[in-house]
């Protein structure tokens, strides 16, 4: 599908985002491996979600829903029947990687497998601590989807330093610690996402400079009810598109303000963003609240390195974009994990922007560029990556004459995503 964008004269209103998909996967299998029945209301209906579902579905486990509220029968942590086929994770890296650690606790065979973009993405990151906890796992040999699981009685409790920022990893071996019989802990440098540890009731410690997260073998995971906050991710597409575009002024309603996520308001604060948060409120342990934003004059001068872009991953692309119509330049390095996402985002967000007419200069890790005003509407690829689609989509609000290629993409995080933004 391609997808004409239409210049806006100014957005106004309240606008609603989708939950959260980092929590909505997580409540899915926490749910699952629970004893008990749990209920979660505002679950994203994202297609990587959809995954999620279909994989649970898949080993036997019953789920229900009225349109509001999504009802997980628990089946405990190894309750699950053995797949007919084998699990089906879409553009899901989240699925798959943390589907994986539950699975290798498991006493039949599995294996788990992905579209062709996400056959591509690296899983040497979970194979090997995986391994370590005595799991019969593995990959292609460029350590690739699919990933074969071959039943195991038990695993061995393991202390394992995290050798890149994810959250994704952390939690695959969090849930395999479940399967162990003793006491496994996860050691991270730069705080990530803390989802899994907030919904599991999880002991954290600090050690010095550094944040150790503890799970018992055999703890019983106990069936609860779920609040999904709006997906920070997806309101920065909103907040961008409201900072850029004059006469805007919009309130985006329940965004999760989880102290792991924020760091995007930060930056957009230090751009000079006009927003404001009301009705913070804590729910279900976590935070959240309204964000109120409206046209700003923005100024750039940004450099991001380091810990800010692990802070910062899936919400690089958007602020790219934002820095076009910012006063300054623009300079990302360390970023060498944006190449290995849906698509290379690098790649995509430099390519794109050469065609609007910005002179771009590429690094392994990363790119530099000053914000330029006389930008040439012209029609842009999203690769596929439903990041790139939006991020390019907001652009084509200031920009006359932007089209985006495969459009679709929007379906894994923001289904509703161009009749929001055109509303």
């Amino acid at each position: 599908m391609n997808q004409l964008i239409h210049c806006s004269s100014g957005l106004q209103g309240e606008y609603s985002i989708p939950g959260d998909k980092s929590i909505s996967h997580r409540a899915l299998l926490i749910g699952a491996i629970a004893e008990g029945v749990t209920r979660i209301r505002g679950l994203s209906d994202a297609a990587d979600v959809k995954s999620t579902l279909r994989c649970l579905k898949s080993l036997g486990v019953q789920v229900d829903s009225d349109g509001a509220v999504w009802v997980i029968h628990g089946k405990g942590p190894r309750g699950f029947r053995k797949p007919a086929e084998p699990l089906d994770a879409g553009n899901s890296g989240t699925t798959m990687r943390l589907l994986a650690g539950i699975m290798s606790g498991q006493r039949f065979d599995s294996t788990i497998v992905g579209d062709g973009s996400l056959s591509k993405r690296p899983m040497k990151r979970i194979i090997e601590p995986l391994r370590l906890m005595g799991a019969n796992i593995s990959g292609t040999a460029d350590f690739t989807a699919p990933l074969k699981i071959s039943s195991t009685y038990s695993l061995r409790p393991i202390e394992y330093e995290l050798n890149l920022p994810s959250a994704q990893v952390k939690s695959t071996i969090l849930l395999a610690g479940l399967y162990t019989d003793g006491i496994s802990r996860v050691v991270e440098d730069i705080p990530t996402r803390d989802h899994t540890e907030r919904m599991l009731g999880l002991k954290v410690r600090s050690v010095g400079n550094k944040r150790s997260i503890e799970i018992k073998g055999g703890q019983k995971v106990v069936a609860r009810d779920f609040l999904v906050p709006g997906d920070i991710s997806a309101a920065t597409f909103l907040l961008a598109a409201a900072a850029i575009v004059p006469n805007s002024k919009i309130t985006i309603r329940n965004v999760g303000l989880n102290k792991t996520r924020t760091a995007i308001l930060d930056v957009f604060r230090r751009m000079n963003m006009n927003y404001e948060i009301v009705r913070k409120r804590e729910e279900g342990g976590e935070e959240l609240g309204d964000i109120v934003v409206q046209t700003s004059s923005l100024r750039s001068d940004l450099s991001l390195k380091g810990e800010h872009v692990a802070a910062l991953i899936d919400e690089l692309p958007m602020l790219a974009v934002t820095a076009l119509f910012a006063e300054g330049s623009f300079t990302l390095r360390n970023a060498t994990e944006l190449r290995h996402k849906e698509t290379d985002r690098i790649t995509a967000v430099v390519q794109n922007l050469k065609t609007l007419g910005v002179e771009v200069k590429e690094y392994p890790d990363g790119f530099a560029f000053k914000s330029k005003k006389d930008l040439i509407g012209r029609e842009l690829e999203s690769f596929g990556d439903h990041r790139i689609a939006m991020a390019f989509g907001v652009a084509g609000l200031r920009i006359p004459g932007i089209s985006i290629l495969d459009a679709e993409s929007v379906d894994i995080s923001f289904p509703a995503f161009w009749s929001t933004i055109s509303a």
